[in-house]
């Protein structure tokens, strides 16, 4: 081989070397956040881009939002280390940590210390509100949808006030509930009488009724759950390691820090239906845990 092609190849040998070894470092240098498919997809991808600009602006590192199909894939990301930082609910929040050994809460909205799910009804299912827990019994023989298997507010706790009230899903139509696999899909079903009844997330039935994508002649509130602590971001152990040390510190302070004197950061809470994210911690959500086992969502 002549010696100018001897030293074409070596060089070229040198640069797919470089690249090579800069991928990880590359990889490693990307925050990847995501969320549990809570809601349309639509919404979601506007939501997390305006977060991911702001916290990239934030903390001089690129952010990606990396979207997942269902609420097990979010688990499943984020034990695997594909995602970083993940916007959880209650349930998948306590089922992340347990398979990822020092993870760790780092924020809620302040909504989410006391939140609630609503029960909706078709106004043609004869449902009229329920003045008490007791009277969840009239939803037996009912053709009822739950949000995602996974869900906290659309599924774990609906079920649980159901059982306390001694209603199991066995109960309804058919002998089973329905899994409408989003709140928004819940609205939609229970308002097209696919299901008589239903039960979702309270801060988006009221984001529905406020933006007018609710008609009230076909479906209504019948009873409003008690008070639960639910969504929080989790993060991942080692990003110190990755971005530095005191990162996980300064992504949590990032968080808190949102508020809505700029417009980027007016525009998240209000996809966020927040006014602000608050501290969190892991003790809060042992009752989500105890409920999750007692129901057999946690093992």
């Amino acid at each position: 081989m002549p010696a100018r092609e001897r030293r074409a190849v070596v060089v070229l040998g040198l640069l797919i070397g470089l690249m090579t070894t800069a991928l990880p470092t590359m990889a490693q240098q990307l925050l990847r956040i995501g969320a549990i498919p809570d809601q349309n997809p639509e919404k979601l991808n506007r939501l997390y881009s305006v977060l991911a600009t702001q916290l990239s602006n934030e903390l001089k590192v690129p952010v990606r939002y990396v979207p997942v199909s269902n609420y097990p894939a979010s688990v499943s990301a984020f034990r695997s280390g594909s995602l970083d930082l993940v916007w959880f609910g209650g349930l998948t929040g306590v089922q992340a940590r347990l398979q990822t050994p020092g993870a760790r809460v780092l924020a809620q909205r302040d909504i989410d210390a006391k939140f609630r799910s609503v029960f909706i009804a078709n106004t043609a299912s004869g449902l009229k509100p329920i003045q008490s827990q007791k009277q969840l019994t009239e939803l037996r023989g009912k053709r009822f949808t739950f949000g995602s298997e996974s869900s906290t507010s659309g599924r774990l706790m609906p079920q649980y006030f159901l059982q306390q009230a001694g209603v199991s899903p066995s109960q309804f139509a058919g002998g089973r509930a329905g899994f409408s696999k989003s709140h928004d899909a819940t609205i939609a079903l229970v308002q097209s009488g696919a299901y008589q009844a239903g039960a979702l997330n309270s801060q988006v039935w009221d984001s529905a009724l406020k933006e007018g994508r609710v008609d009230t002649k076909k479906v209504r509130v019948i009873w409003k759950t008690p008070t639960y602590v639910d969504y929080h971001w989790v993060v991942r152990p080692g990003l110190d390691q990755r971005f530095g040390k005191g990162f996980t510190n300064r992504l949590q302070k990032a968080l808190l820090n949102i508020n809505k004197k700029s417009e980027n950061g007016r525009t998240v809470l209000e996809l966020f239906a927040a006014d602000s994210f608050i501290p969190a911690k892991e003790s809060q959500y042992e009752s989500i845990e105890k409920v999750g086992r007692q129901l057999g969502k946690i093992r």
